[in-house]
């Protein structure tokens, strides 16, 4: 791991006092053989899953949503959490089509402990799970460049772990790499642990088989939400993944625009074990390094040198994206996300979402939930029953706002609380194109 850092820190040292930068005028859009659209094929043969694994990031912690421990073990629905939907949803693939598809979770320093515990519940399941823990990097101070820790056992929060792009060293240093192959997996489907959208697909497995695509990245078409998103680009004939903070300052507008990049990257991303295996061999991996500054608890500034595992397209032989169904990408990343998925918008089958057919108009609603929803504690506090956004566009919430049972949301709402102020909206309240701001309590007697 130490020689991993190092060889990181020296790159970052280098391209530092170089000053390079990616050439604007060498980045055109995709050609059309490079992000192919998602094609349902006619007749895929299942048994092509037995030649598969599939892993799931579960590196992060829940604490931007006000939870302690992994992220994975929110309750999303129905009771369940992201790693019960997720393990369900692996079993019954393995079920329906007689098949044996691991599935493997990448945890950080931070889950690993957390997650050894919470996954001897699933022992007697029909799934074979495996974990591997990914390297833990030092802190630097942004001062002096030295690294925070003094030793291998200093405290936990010198260290970090350095982003999903480091999956290809820790999956290589596990010796987990090396297993799969022996045991005749040839693909490895990897996703964020918070996206339910991401479910083993059998007409994109097919597509990369067919294509003999080594790397595949899951792209979908950009809305206003997705600005930020990594986009796939052409540079010198070659696929590339351009992420936000690559882009210079000038040309922000232009890849926040939705004419010239349409599309971004989901973290959907499908692999070829034998192609991972020669790039780790080749010692050829070059992932673009990412600065993430950080404030210590103690008031330090440090920084945390990062990966994204997208930026790795550029090593992999034919690779592709291909343009899937927004419905392939439903992130949990706060407590808005989270009524959505909660909401009888979604369908859930066998750990799988669907959206509802009833939502004839298509595409997700967009929430926007103000402060005192951000902690999931709070925010199940504050909805005594999911409200019906089956017809919603829009809400907005914002300052000291209740919902009652049975609440009906419909076009765009926006509930304003002023400071001082209290909106409670009753039970069975049906509210359509409507703002409502101001102090608002209806007591029943």
């Amino acid at each position: 791991e130490m020689q991993s850092f190092f060889l990181l820190f020296n790159r970052f040292l280098t391209e530092r006092a170089k000053g390079e930068k990616l050439d604007w005028e060498r980045i055109a859009a995709p050609k059309p053989q490079q992000v192919r659209p998602y094609e349902v094929l006619p007749n895929v043969d299942p048994s092509i899953l037995d030649k598969l694994a599939v892993l799931k990031l579960n590196g992060g912690l829940g604490t931007t949503m006000g939870c302690v421990g992994p992220k994975s073990v929110i309750e999303v629905r129905d009771n369940m959490t992201f790693l019960d939907l997720s393990v369900r949803q692996i079993e019954h693939l393995n079920s329906k089509y007689n098949v044996n598809v691991p599935f493997i979770l990448m945890n950080s320093f931070n889950t690993n402990e957390d997650t050894a515990r919470i996954i001897q519940k699933y022992q007697n399941h029909n799934i074979n799970i495996l974990t591997f823990e990914q390297s833990r990097y030092p802190r630097v101070d942004k001062e002096s460049l030295l690294p925070c820790p003094r030793d291998a056992d200093s405290e936990k929060s010198n260290w970090y772990p350095p982003g999903h792009g480091d999956i290809f060293d820790a999956l290589t240093n596990s010796g987990l790499l090396d297993k799969l192959i022996a045991a005749g997996k040839e693909y490895i489907f990897i996703s964020n642990v918070d996206n339910l959208g991401a479910v083993v697909d059998l007409n994109i497995m097919q597509t990369m088989i067919d294509s003999q695509a080594e790397y595949v990245m899951e792209v979908t078409d950009k809305t206003k939400a997705d600005i930020k998103g990594g986009t796939i680009i052409d540079y010198d004939g070659k696929v590339r993944l351009l992420e936000v903070a690559q882009v210079p300052k000038d040309h922000l507008d232009e890849f926040c625009s939705t004419r010239k990049f349409k599309i971004f990257n989901t973290n959907n991303i499908w692999c070829n074990l034998k192609a991972i295996k020669r790039v780790m061999d080749e010692d050829a991996l070059n992932l673009e390094i990412i600065v993430n500054n950080k404030v210590t608890d103690a008031g330090q500034a440090v920084i945390q040198l990062e990966t994204a595992i997208g930026a790795a397209i550029k090593h992999f032989d034919s690779a592709i994206g291909i343009n899937v169904p927004r419905s392939r990408f439903l992130p949990v990343k706060s407590c808005s996300d989270l009524l959505l998925i909660k909401s009888k918008l979604y369908n859930l089958e066998h750990g799988v979402l669907s959206m509802d057919k009833s939502r004839e108009f298509g595409g997700t609603p967009v929430v926007k939930l103000g402060d005192q929803f951000k902690k999931v504690a709070n925010f199940e506090k504050r909805f005594k029953s999911i409200p019906n956004i089956t017809e919603l566009d829009h809400l907005t919430v914002s300052g000291d706002v209740w919902f009652g049972k049975g609440v009906r949301l419909a076009g765009t709402c926006i509930i304003v609380a002023n400071e001082g102020n209290k909106i409670m909206i009753p039970d069975g309240t049906s509210l359509e194109n409507k703002l409502v701001t101001g102090n608002l309590s209806i007591i029943d007697h």
